[in-house]
């Protein structure tokens, strides 16, 4: 009994989260790229990169983040590699907003024109997070001060702002109101407390009044109730807004039914964004309110709210509404079937819709075939699908596959983490075959798909030109599988994913106690770098 716990100690000891296996690494390097060359507040300002210049700095960004680490790790070599993990994530994190902070490469003749745009942006949110007093505040804000300046958006993001350097801004803020348009007053009161960061927001607040914004962003502020209420006197004086930003920023029931009462008109809203949120359903309710009033919407992002059934009927009953929307994004929640079925009445109005997102929502069969059948006679143009982790099965995937059939400008499609096997990985395979030219990206991981599911779908996405990734990571292929579909991709191999995950014996791991070990350390390090975001000052 003594030699098996110390077996079970020297077992446990042995796990070791650094290095990252080879797959982990281009698994990090493909959703850098993704990161770079997705539309996001950070890009407005900057620029979009193109997927070759993203895909290029993406490598070098991985590399040099993976050297920091490793020789981070090569100092605590008796460590579990945990430390050197967070390091590689941190830095891939802050070189990434640096690549991203210097846009895309311009051409001689698109120099003035870019000058002449960011003579309009005033932008202090770059280099290290960090507080900003008084003193400081005087001076990085001193263009403000210069008459006569055509300043139309600002951004204050990633500067926390006290009380004392509140009082300096103010001023400025209230001369340059009348000319704004745009204002980024995200993550701008980080570490100060409660009271401070609540008297901040309101001084905001009233010195803006008045101004007629097209956008706002007051994402990563934590502001629960009481901050929706700080930024009252500027919310009830907007009329004319677009878009309006609310990401990360503890939007419960109170806060969302504050927002929902205090911003008067929404007829212009073209852009709303709630994602990562504790808003439940009764705040789901909330906003399906200002859904309602927001006939304009074109981008509608509710991801990672905790909406359960409740809360998802209500948004998809108010999406009706929406009959313009063109990216629909509502992922990691807990709809379940009910309002997969609710939402799918909603999709069949959408005629403009590109991108749909609704991974992890517990859909199931009958949710995933509501509105698999929705989308096949709407969204003529839909280019992203995607449909991860909802238990959808062969019964399902009859549904998904014919809809899919129909989309021709279909450029990434993600069952990822589904029960599909290969008879529903055959089915989507074929839906895959003719006229499908845009295609770049399939994920199929995780689906319990044999030899000649993983055969057809390789055969299939081969043959499009221009494809990029195909994803079969973590399903069930025999070798002489493995070896059929690496020749298929002989000429081509980074467009086939890694298979390191594999399980050639087939074996349903859930069952198997045996694998505890490699749960530990690869899901933890799958988890630190699963979420990577762009960090501002990090």
């Amino acid at each position: 009994m003594e030699s098996g716990t110390q077996a079970f100690q020297q077992r446990s000891l042995s796990v070791k989260l650094w290095p990252p296996s080879h797959g982990t690494r281009l698994m990090l390097v493909e959703r850098m790229t993704k990161n770079l060359t997705t539309p996001s507040i950070f890009s407005r300002k900057y620029g979009l990169l193109s997927n070759e210049e993203a895909e290029e700095d993406a490598k070098k960004i991985e590399e040099l983040a993976f050297a920091a680490a490793d020789q981070h790790y090569k100092k605590e070599p008796d460590g579990d590699g945990s430390s050197a993990v967070q390091v590689y994530a941190k830095e891939s994190s802050r070189l990434m907003l640096e690549a991203i902070k210097r846009g895309p490469t311009v051409k001689d003749e698109e120099i003035a024109d870019k000058t002449s745009i960011h003579e309009t942006v005033f932008d202090i949110s770059g280099g290290r997070r960090a507080f900003i007093d008084a003193e400081e505040a005087e001076e990085i804000l001193k263009p403000l001060r210069e008459p006569g300046n055509s300043y139309t958006k600002i951004c204050f993001s990633n500067r926390s702002f006290g009380l004392d350097a509140a009082n300096v801004a103010a001023p400025l803020l209230s001369s340059v109101k009348q000319q704004l348009t745009e204002v980024d007053l995200s993550d701008f009161i980080a570490g100060r407390p409660e009271s401070e960061a609540l008297e901040v927001m309101n001084l905001f607040s009233s010195v803006l009044e008045g101004c007629q914004l097209r956008y706002l962003n007051l994402s990563n502020n934590a502001l629960g109730e009481k901050g929706v209420r700080a930024f009252g006197a500027l919310l009830k004086s907007q009329n004319n807004l677009e878009e309006l930003y609310l990401i990360n920023d503890g939007i419960s029931e109170e806060a969302a039914q504050a927002v929902s009462e205090l911003i008067p008109s929404t007829k212009k809203l073209k852009v709303l964004q709630f994602h990562n949120n504790m808003t439940g359903d009764e705040g789901a309710i909330a906003i399906s309110d200002i859904v309602k009033r927001s006939p304009a919407l074109e981008d509608f992002r509710c991801s990672s709210t905790r909406v359960g059934t409740d809360g998802g009927v209500a948004l998809a009953e108010a999406l009706k509404t929406c009959t313009r929307l063109k990216k629909l994004d509502l992922r990691d929640n807990m709809f379940g079937v009910g309002a997969g079925v609710a939402l799918s009445k909603a999709l069949s109005l959408f005629a403009g819709l590109t991108e749909v997102y609704l991974s992890y929502l517990n859909l199931e069969d009958d949710g995933a075939e509501a509105l698999a059948n929705a989308l096949k006679e709407s969204a003529p143009s839909l280019e992203v699908l995607d449909m991860a982790g909802n238990d959808i099965t062969a019964k399902g995937a009859a549904s998904l596959a014919a809809c899919i059939a129909s989309k021709q400008f279909l450029s990434k499609l993600n069952l990822a983490e589904n029960e599909l096997k290969d008879e529903g990985a055959i089915l989507i395979g074929k839906s895959l075959g003719e006229g499908h030219g845009q295609l770049n990206e399939v994920d199929m991981s995780t689906n319990a798909i044999r030899r000649a599911g993983a055969r057809l779908l390789a055969q299939v996405v081969v043959k499009i030109p221009g494809f990029k990734l195909l994803n079969i990571n973590g399903n069930f292929i025999s070798d002489e599988g493995i070896d059929e579909i690496k020749e298929l991709f002989k000429s081509s191999p980074d467009m086939l994913g890694s298979l390191e995950d594999n399980d050639p014996e087939g074996e349903d791991y859930e069952d198997e106690d045996e694998d505890e070990e490699n749960a530990e350390e690869g899901n933890e390090l799958e988890f630190k770098l699963k979420d990577l975001k762009i960090k501002q000052g990090e």
